[in-house]
C-alpha cells in the first residue's frame, strides 16, 4: 500500500499505460482483477489532436473509480501544461508523463523516451506541468537513453524536485525498446536514491517474478504491462502471492470463457460494430496464447481456428463462435486442459 498525493493505492500491482491496449473496457477488467491503479493509453499534447477519434476514445472515464490517470506525450513546457490542465478538466485525477516511450515515431519527435537525453528540458516539463494542475503528476520513465547512458538515478532526482508524485521504470533502456532481459539495479539505484514511490516495470509475468523483483529493487509496487495482454487474472495472482506466498489457482475453463466473452462484448460497445470486430481480434489472439503456453508452441488447429475468427463479419458472430471454443473436442483443448 502506498499514496500517490491524496490517493491511497491499496494493492501492488499497477496497469501500464500501452497504446492501442489500455483502453476502457480493458482498464476496467484489470480493475476488476486486481490492479490498484490503471492508466490510459498515451494522449498527445498537441491541442489539434483532442478532437481526433482515437484521442475521444482515449479520453473515455465513465464508470471508472477514482483515481483516472491519464498519460500525456509532448517536448514542449506550455503545450505539456495546457494538456494537463485540459485532461483534468476532463476528469483526469492523475497526470501521467510519459518520458519511457521507445516507438519511432514518439522518439522522432523528441517525446517519450527520447527526452531522457536532455535532463534541463525534462525539468522544465515536469515543473510546468506540476504548476498548472492541482491533482498529482506521476511519471513514466525508462532507465536511460543507451546502456552507456543509464541517467535514471539524475532524471529521478529532477522528478522528485519538481514534485512528481510517484515515479514508474521500466527497466530497460531506450536503444533496447523490448528486446533482451530488463534490468533492476537501476530501479534499486532510484528507490535507494529518493524518497517518492518507485514502480518497478518490465518482464513481470508471475507471481514468483513480481516478489522477486520488489525483493530486489525495494519498489513499492510493480507495473504489469504486455504479461497482462490476455492475462488480466496476472493482477490478482501477483496480489495474492504477495500477502500470502501461496499461489492462486488458475482460472477455470468457464471462467476464463465468461471474461473473454464479457471483454468482448464491452469491445463492441466501446468502439461500435466495426471498430470492435477489429480490436477483438488482437484480444482474443492474446487470451488464446496466453491460455495454450502452457503447450508450448501454438498448434495448427489454433492457428486455423484464429484466421476463421478474424474472418468473421459481425458482433454476434464472434460472441457465438467464442462461445464455443472450449467445446471443441479436439486436440486444441487436449492441450489446453
Amino acid at each position: 500500500m502506498f499514496a500517490i498525493g491524496p490517493y491511497t493505492i491499496s494493492q501492488p500491482t499497477l496497469l501500464a499505460p500501452m497504446a492501442g491496449v489500455t483502453d476502457l473496457p480493458f482498464r476496467q477488467l484489470c480493475r476488476a482483477r486486481g490492479a490498484g491503479l490503471v492508466v490510459s493509453e498515451m494522449v498527445a499534447s498537441n491541442p489539434d489532436l483532442r478532437n481526433s477519434r482515437k484521442s475521444l476514445l482515449r479520453r473515455q472515464f465513465s464508470g471508472e473509480p477514482a483515481p483516472r490517470s491519464v498519460q500525456i506525450a509532448g517536448t514542449e513546457p506550455a503545450t505539456m501544461a495546457d494538456a494537463a490542465r485540459f485532461n483534468v478538466d476532463e476528469g483526469a485525477e492523475i497526470i501521467d508523463i510519459n518520458m519511457g516511450c521507445p516507438a519511432k515515431k514518439v522518439c522522432r519527435k523528441a517525446a517519450g523516451s527520447a527526452l531522457l537525453q536532455h535532463p534541463q528540458l525534462v525539468e522544465e516539463i515536469l515543473s510546468a506541468v506540476v504548476a498548472a494542475v492541482k491533482v498529482p503528476v506521476t511519471l513514466k520513465i525508462r532507465t536511460g537513453w543507451d546502456c552507456d547512458n543509464r541517467n535514471a538515478v539524475e532524471i529521478a532526482k529532477i522528478a522528485e524536485q519538481a514534485g512528481i508524485a510517484a515515479l514508474a521504470i521500466h527497466g530497460r533502456t531506450r536503444a533496447c525498446r523490448f528486446a533482451g532481459s530488463a534490468e533492476y539495479q537501476t530501479i534499486a539505484e532510484v528507490v535507494s536514491s529518493t524518497q517518492m514511490p518507485v514502480i518497478a516495470n518490465g518482464d513481470i509475468d508471475t507471481p514468483h517474478k513480481a516478489a522477486a523483483v520488489i525483493a530486489e529493487t525495494g519498489a513499492s509496487a510493480v507495473m504489469i504491462g504486455r504479461a497482462a495482454q490476455g492475462n488480466p487474472w496476472l493482477f490478482e495472482q501477483i496480489n495474492h502471492y504477495l500477502a500470502t506466498g501461496e499461489e492462486l489457482a488458475a482460472p477455470s475453463r468457464t471462467e476464463v470463457t465468461k471474461v473473454m466473452l464479457n471483454h468482448l462484448a464491452a469491445l463492441h460497445v466501446f468502439y461500435g460494430d466495426l471498430g470492435g470486430l477489429r480490436i477483438a481480434r488482437k484480444h482474443i489472439g492474446w487470451y488464446l496464447q496466453a491460455q495454450f503456453a502452457k503447450s508450448g508452441v501454438l498448434c495448427s488447429e489454433l492457428n486455423s481456428w484464429r484466421q476463421h475468427f478474424n474472418q468473421l463479419d459481425s458482433a454476434a458472430a464472434q460472441l457465438s463462435e467464442l462461445e464455443h471454443f472450449f467445446e471443441l473436442p479436439s486436440t486444441l483443448n487436449e492441450r489446453a486442459a
